[in-house]
């Protein structure tokens, strides 16, 4: 899929666990709603570190353009490595490596590490990082329309409120994990789920995601999952636009607000 697709999916995803938590009897405290959809809109774009072409490459200027050569060579370099007789010999590392469960754990504990060890400006620099991601991705027109640096300034603003927010008693620093030194541990859930939603997203595309790597499933290690051939469709296609965007709208306005208890 592409950019704004993923990310409403990743927003639509956080607010779903919103509305599962308050169904619990564990409503969110509404700021944590919103940091996570935010933060699970931006990091649902992070899988495609591994394409130059990607709207994260757009993101940092230079840093992330050089930051998308280096994941694709490594991605690249772990596919040649691990791959099973039956997987097919390619050129690049787009799909492969970022796209598996086991990256979206791994990009996932260490951010809660670097949340809970770092301080305010490690967890300043999470949110600045995925404000950035979620601006592009879901106001891409206008980021489009914007130069990177009124994009920086707007998500270095909302990063600065927004942990204001959440460091009052009672608005969600320590959610879930209410232990001292946990604050901030929970950061890293919005972004497992983010990767994970996006490798969802491009398991319905046609070329399939290997998800699952590194389990082979029969001849391949990087065996590409998906719906049947006739259910999948092509990035960028009217199924993703007129169908999905409106459908992962509707689920995100439902989620959000049964997670608030409105309905």
């Amino acid at each position: 899929m592409m950019g704004p697709a993923h990310s409403l999916s990743g927003a639509a995803a956080w607010l779903g666990v919103g509305a599962a938590a308050a169904a619990a009897g564990h409503t969110m405290p509404w700021p944590v709603l919103l940091v996570g959809a935010l933060i699970c809109a931006g990091a649902a774009l992070a899988p495609d570190l591994d394409h130059k072409a990607a709207t994260i490459s757009r993101a940092f200027g230079p840093i992330s353009r050089g930051l998308c050569e280096i994941v694709d060579k490594l991605s690249y370099a772990v596919y040649k490595a691990t791959r099973k007789q039956g997987d097919p010999r390619r050129s690049g590392g787009h799909r492969t490596l970022t796209h598996t469960w086991l990256w979206a754990v791994l990009i996932g504990g260490g951010t809660s590490a670097l949340a809970i060890t770092g301080g305010r400006w490690a967890v300043l620099g999470i949110l600045f990082v995925h404000m950035v991601l979620a601006i592009e991705g879901l106001l891409w027109r206008a980021a489009r329309g914007s130069t990177d640096i009124l994009v920086w300034l707007l998500a270095g603003t909302s990063a600065w409120i927004l942990a204001d927010i959440l460091n009052k008693p009672g608005n969600g620093a320590d959610w879930l994990f209410t232990a001292p030194g946990q604050e901030y541990l929970w950061l890293g859930l919005p972004i497992v789920l983010g990767a994970l939603v996006h490798d969802i997203g491009d398991a319905l595309t046609v070329s399939g995601c290997p998800v699952l790597w590194p389990i082979p499933i029969g001849r391949k290690r990087w065996y590409p999952l998906g719906p049947p051939k006739f259910m999948r469709f092509r990035a960028g296609s009217w199924v993703e636009l007129k169908v999905l965007m409106p459908v992962f709208m509707l689920l995100g306005g439902v989620g959000g607000a049964a997670a608030l208890n409105y309905i």
